[in-house]
């Protein structure tokens, strides 16, 4: 009877535990790529995108020292938005570095050019040495703690608004018509993370005929906490019907000092109703000072390859934390 008393308390404790432990997400700088590390409440990881190829093993390096903070011995998931270099050019050299157990993407290259079709020949010889798993519209991924869930993928949308959306969104009718994209951007596997009431959206690279696809005229997603600000910030992406009818709470831009960071997409989301802040992994220097945040909210201030990184700390009841490597700021968001 001890016993089973003891064993009952214990696992109280331990789901006590995993109540109060956040929900990590790392925005690790790769130069204008994309990193994003997400360490679910119970431990299991999702690694969106490995970076740039080359450097010395920079970008690799970077994602294996944010792992190592996280605590990770492996790495449980990595998510391949689409087959450009600066999202997936990394992949073989953090496979020689860390352990991967599943890669996700959303299927074949679908662009018809060299370069890409090199890098996806290069990712498909890493796939050999792992799980492998394509998603489309609709899929979710089997983590414990948090939901994946992919809106789009290999140019599909999800057909169906999620739980709680479906309304019309009033900003599409003065939206421009779009021009059709070829590329592998348009393909890119966007998803929306949730736990219990913190709702995050990242979508890649995705153009903008694509992205008013999934919001237009009825918005398919809602509403998010936090808006990965898409492809960089660049004026191809991030179309004012989608930012403004995500109604983000907190923006961050995986931008380059010399790469993304757009005028026309920069003031799109400056300019979200309800945006309470806006955070950038560097300062876009050919932007100007109008076209930045605040340097407390800027992780990499000059050209240099500094490496600063960007974390958010996040609770079920939709409260999260961000705070800046570069200068210890941190703020919560209730």
């Amino acid at each position: 009877m001890l016993a089973w008393v003891l064993a009952a308390w214990l696992s109280a404790l331990v789901v006590l535990a995993e109540e109060k432990r956040p929900l990590q997400i790392y925005f690790i700088d790769v130069e204008g790529g994309q990193a994003t590390l997400i360490v679910s409440p119970t431990g299991q990881s999702l690694l969106i995108d490995t970076g740039w190829a080359g450097f010395n093993g920079r970008d690799s390096d970077r994602i294996v020292a944010a792992a190592k903070m996280a605590a990770l011995k492996q790495l449980d998931y990595v998510l391949i938005t689409h087959y450009h270099r600066d999202h997936v050019g990394g992949v073989t050299q953090l496979a020689d570095r860390m352990k991967i157990a599943t890669f996700v993407d959303h299927g074949p290259n679908q662009e018809d050019t060299d370069v890409t079709r090199e890098d996806y020949a290069a990712y498909q010889k890493v796939l050999g040495h792992a799980k492998h798993l394509v998603l489309s519209p609709g899929d979710g991924l089997p983590m414990s703690g948090i939901t994946i869930r992919a809106l789009t993928a290999a140019g599909e949308h999800i057909t169906n608004p999620l739980p709680g959306a479906g309304e019309a969104n009033p900003y599409c009718a003065s939206e421009p018509v779009p021009p059709d994209d070829p590329t592998e951007n348009a393909r890119s596997l966007g998803i929306l993370l949730t736990y219990g009431k913190f709702r995050m959206i990242d979508l890649g690279d995705l153009t903008k005929k694509k992205e008013l696809e999934l919001v237009c005229p009825n918005n398919r997603v809602a509403t998010v906490d936090l808006y990965v600000v898409t492809h960089h910030g660049f004026d191809q992406s991030n179309a004012k019907s989608i930012v403004w009818a995500l109604h983000p709470r907190v923006a961050i831009m995986d931008n380059g000092p010399h790469k993304g960071g757009s005028l026309e997409a920069w003031q799109t989301v400056h300019d979200s109703p309800g945006l309470q802040d806006f955070w950038q992994l560097h300062y876009a220097i050919d932007a100007g000072k109008d076209h930045n945040v605040k340097a407390e909210f800027i992780a990499n201030v000059d050209d240099k390859s500094d490496g600063n990184y960007i974390k958010v700390m996040a609770q079920a009841d939709g409260s999260f934390v961000i705070a800046n490597s570069r200068t210890k700021h941190q703020k919560k968001y209730k």
